[in-house]
């Protein structure tokens, strides 16, 4: 069950309105996810990566005040009041490395997984640890991570779950709400991670954000 909280405005923030159905992107995320037929191969992982590498170049035009606040709500309205144990916090699908600083001061460490090494090489070396990675086999142990953050990044259900701790929290976050290329509604995440699930949702500008907990 998820509840929903009112939305925040967040004033000149617009919607890329890139993502579609169709759009290459959105079709891999549902074939990670466990949602569309084809699953996860190598030939997919591949077209993922050279996309992302292609893009690394001008990623961070893609970055901006309005989609840090974005995160920023996702994380106070919605992460904090859980009161997650300090311990690792897993960015998957990290990128240029935009957001690790906003994790970095409630975690005793960000490990923050890419697949896409030019994305990695562009990112600062710091706060985070970088790690090139397919996120369908995590290089973390069992129950290792207090939370897994997902920024518009591909869901991988069984792994998520695998690496989360018992009292872990997932973080998924939209820029642009359903029109963000990697985007998962809130009910295909519920119906994609394996067990039962609770949280709290809610839209920021022209963003989405959910944070789940398993259900103890």
């Amino acid at each position: 069950m998820i509840t929903h909280l009112p939305p925040v405005a967040i004033e000149g923030h617009q919607s890329s309105r890139s993502g579609s159905p169709d759009h290459p992107m959105r079709v891999a995320t549902r074939r990670a996810a466990g949602l569309e037929a084809g699953g996860w191969t190598s030939a997919l992982r591949d077209e993922v990566a050279e996309f992302f590498d292609g893009l690394a170049g001008e990623w961070h035009t893609r970055t901006s005040p309005e989609r840090t606040a974005i995160v920023m709500d996702a994380l106070t309205r919605g992460f904090d009041p859980l009161f997650v144990p300090r311990g690792v916090a897993l960015e998957i699908g990290s990128g240029i490395g935009a957001y690790s600083g906003l994790l970095a001061p409630r975690f005793s460490s960000v490990l923050a997984v890419d697949l896409s090494l030019a994305m990695l090489q562009r990112a600062p070396s710091g706060p985070a640890h970088r790690v090139q990675a397919d996120a369908a086999r995590l290089p973390v142990r069992d129950g290792a991570a207090a939370a897994v953050v997902l920024i518009n990044s591909f869901l991988f259900p069984a792994e998520v779950d695998r690496v989360l701790a018992r009292d872990g929290a997932v973080l998924w976050v939209n820029s642009s709400g359903e029109y963000t290329p990697i985007y998962l509604s809130f009910d295909d995440l519920l119906a994609a991670l394996p067990g039962t699930w609770t949280g709290v949702a809610s839209r920021a500008g022209e963003g989405s954000w959910c944070v789940l907990r398993r259900w103890q």
